[in-house]
């Protein structure tokens, strides 16, 4: 298997890392909510989404139990995948959690509205042809939200982003040194970004920075 062909760059998300990290996240649902809510002034209702890695699956099934939308999720992650459609039956929310690599997805073009990817897309082993997934599985006016880490977070943002998270002290310094030390060395920086998109297809875009994060606006 190549580098592109497994999906993802470094070691995968499987078993206890992949249990640890769904546990360690859940202990900040402010962070998801801020991310539910950039979706819900995105996507209008009665929307078709797509969440790209969703992980555990929080930001995915926290707009289909509003009934406002449909949603699938798409994570390359076995572990994640058991976890998230696990939560989503136990919250009651009707979630399509699917098996599949962001460069190469299972869905027939043009099959949804809005695509939403948080925290992973530095992590992908072909980030542009997960771009261009993106662009062919939206519907034609669709339109996608993409946040992830910069390549040039300071150590002060990512110090008030984990005090933010609420975990105990082992799990704290372990985030604290990936968003510091790991993260970003394979994060992007905004120019670099914008060279993806170049190849992307999509015609419109817009990035925002803010201390911690790139929020990246596409409309296809």
């Amino acid at each position: 298997m190549t580098r592109t062909d497994k999906g993802y760059k470094g070691i995968g998300m499987e078993g206890p890392i992949a249990r640890w990290y769904a546990t360690a996240n859940g202990k900040s649902p402010e962070r998801y909510e801020q991310q539910v809510e950039a979706v819900r002034q995105r996507a209008g209702q009665g929307s078709s989404i797509l969440e790209v890695a969703p992980g555990p699956g929080y930001l995915s099934i926290a707009p289909a139990m509003t009934g406002d939308y449909t949603v699938t999720g798409l994570d390359v992650s076995e572990t994640f995948v058991e976890i998230a459609r696990t939560k989503a039956a136990e919250a009651g929310a009707a979630v399509d959690f699917r098996l599949g690599n962001a460069s190469s997805m299972p869905f027939e073009d043009e099959s949804f509205d809005f695509a939403v990817c948080c925290a992973a897309f530095k992590n992908f082993s072909d980030p542009l042809g997960a771009l261009r997934e993106m662009h062919r599985v939206l519907r034609p006016g669709g339109a996608a939200l993409i946040i992830d880490l910069r390549r040039d977070v300071s150590k002060e943002a990512v110090d008030e982003d984990v005090a933010r998270m609420g975990m105990g002290g082992l799990s704290k310094m372990v985030t604290r040194f990936t968003l510091r030390s790991l993260l970003p060395r394979r994060a992007y920086t905004k120019s670099e970004f914008e060279a993806f998109i170049g190849q992307s297809g999509f015609p419109s875009h817009e990035i925002r920075l803010s201390p911690l994060a790139l929020e990246v606006d596409l409309r296809k």
